[in-house]
């Protein structure tokens, strides 16, 4: 069977490339930039092919070739619906990283279209949104009846330019959050509170994290919150609303695309991640806390094993949450993570 990268010359997606050399892999290349994807095809000994998600008939004639394609290409607002309407077109699994919740919205809203295509797609296949989806679920099962689930996880290491592009976007856009079923604006860092991290207390601040999509999907817990540590927390409203202004937000992503290049191999190497999530129904309250590798080290093992089990024939067509596709004791699966604190 023959799988592709599409990205494979951006951050993310150089390590999925990487990786799957690793694992014994040979995916096809795909990107815009002839020189870019050549220079890394080079590198991996891999074939490549230059083309650009506008011309439709040329991604259509390549994905029909392919069994399935792992998107990396963000801001995933821009690219996303194109792959996925090719996929479609041509019977290619999908299986991507975004963490937009408009774009795992937009993706999972096509699950009976999936379905009767006999195409799975699987957005949120990474650090977005792999561990937290897991560990909601999980809370989820240990408390039923449970009627908010909130969020919280901190990341070491700093991010790639791609993710940090995409924050720029969603903090100008104000925060979300899940109210009721329903997911509906909120103002930046709408709330803050303290989570016990499995490396002491700390505090947080909500933000828009792709879960406010997922998390209901997954466990059927109509409110959801999400959080993470956000440094000088309390300028966020402040900067969200510069970032609503065009020209502050094309000045900080002109000065992410110059300066922003994600961590290297020895920074990934010793930073960790943590993740906490909290199921409640009135007072009740279940808790559960995970550490993982570096994020960006999560997202090229957790695509490289999404790939093996959608070959595999392991996940029907339809489009599908990680815990939905795999269950919730994935992430577990996932090299070099830890279950520090059980659901009880």
């Amino acid at each position: 069977m023959t799988w592709a990268v599409y990205g494979a010359y951006g951050y993310t997606g150089r390590l999925v490339a990487e990786l799957a050399v690793a694992r014994g892999h040979r995916p096809l290349l795909l990107g815009r930039d002839p020189d870019a994807l050549g220079q890394v095809a080079a590198e991996l000994d891999l074939p490549f092919r230059a083309l650009s998600l506008d011309d439709t008939e040329a991604l259509e004639s390549t994905l029909s070739g392919l069994d399935l394609v792992a998107h990396c290409a963000g801001p995933f607002a821009r690219t996303s619906r194109r792959m996925v309407d090719a996929c479609l077109a041509t019977g290619t699994h999908y299986v991507d990283v975004t963490g937009e919740i408009d774009v795992l919205e937009a993706v999972l809203n096509r699950h009976e279209e999936a379905a009767q295509a006999a195409v799975t797609l699987l957005p949120g296949s990474g650090f977005d949104v792999v561990p937290t989806d897991c560990l909601a679920a999980m809370v989820a099962a240990a408390l039923p009846g449970a009627d908010r689930i909130e969020l919280a996880f901190r990341i070491g290491g700093g991010m790639s330019r791609g993710t940090a592009l995409t924050a720029i976007n969603g903090l100008g856009s104000g925060g979300l959050a899940r109210v009721a079923g329903q997911i509906v604006p909120v103002p930046a860092g709408w709330r803050r509170r303290e989570f016990d991290f499995p490396s002491g207390p700390a505090t947080v601040t909500s933000i828009p994290w792709g879960d406010v999509s997922t998390a209901t999907r997954s466990t059927g817990v109509g409110d959801v919150v999400t959080y993470t540590a956000v440094p000088m927390a309390r300028l966020q409203p402040v900067a969200a609303l510069a970032l609503r202004m065009p020209g502050a937000r094309r000045a900080a992503s002109t000065l992410v695309s110059r300066l922003v290049r994600g961590p290297g191999d020895e920074r990934r190497a010793r930073t960790r991640a943590e993740v906490v999530a909290e199921a409640g129904r009135g007072s009740t309250t279940v808790d559960a806390a995970l550490t993982t590798p570096n994020a960006y080290a999560l997202t090229a093992d957790s695509v490289l094993r999404v790939v093996d089990r959608v070959l595999a024939g392991c996940v029907p067509g339809g489009a599908w949450t990680p815990s939905q596709a795999h269950g919730a004791e994935f992430i577990l699966e996932l090299d070099d993570v830890s279950l520090e604190r059980k659901p009880v």
